[in-house]
């Protein structure tokens, strides 16, 4: 059986996006071999990847690219071939590419198909960013670890990870 991973940047005040969404503010982080490695962690356990369709939208315009081969070919293997499970409601079929393949496209985010896809995952299932999946994940009490990044930046105002997400004791 699979663990449900959460891996997400967060502002010190608890955002995961700014007002409009952005999320160019994480990457003030200083890059050094311990970050890199932990992130490569992160998505490398041999494991699928799950995103909401932003997300999903946003690494599939970098991470296929020959700019992504050459910043970092180790992740740019890891995500391009990864299985990737994508929950949108908008997003119907996704061809797969030379460098960007096993996409699944869920509609619908319902606990027994996850709670199913945890028992049959061959490793570890990781959602990358995807606030909103995490969200909707959260309560429905399936995310077995989190890991939050948190950026020494204050945005003040924004998405917040927890705002939506009943409190549990």
């Amino acid at each position: 059986m699979g663990q449900l991973t959460a891996f997400v940047h967060v502002s010190i005040d608890g955002y995961y996006a700014g007002p409009g969404g952005e999320i160019d503010w994480f990457k003030s982080i200083s890059k050094d071999d311990d970050y890199d490695a932990y992130i490569h962690h992160q998505s490398s356990s041999g494991g699928s990847l799950v995103f909401g369709r932003k997300t999903y939208e946003m690494m599939k315009s970098y991470w296929p690219t020959p700019q992504a081969r050459k910043a970092d070919p180790d992740m740019a293997e890891i995500v391009d071939h990864s299985p990737k499970f994508v929950f949108s409601r908008t997003l119907k079929n996704e061809p797969e590419q030379p460098n960007w393949k096993n996409i699944t496209i869920v509609s619908e985010i319902d606990p027994a198909w996850v709670k199913k896809l945890k028992q049959e995952a061959k490793g570890d299932l990781t959602i990358l960013g995807s606030g909103t999946v995490v969200q909707e994940l959260a309560n429905l009490g399936v995310i077995d670890e989190y890991n939050l990044v948190v950026v020494p930046v204050v945005l003040g105002k924004g998405k917040p990870l927890f705002e939506d997400v009943n409190r549990r004791i």
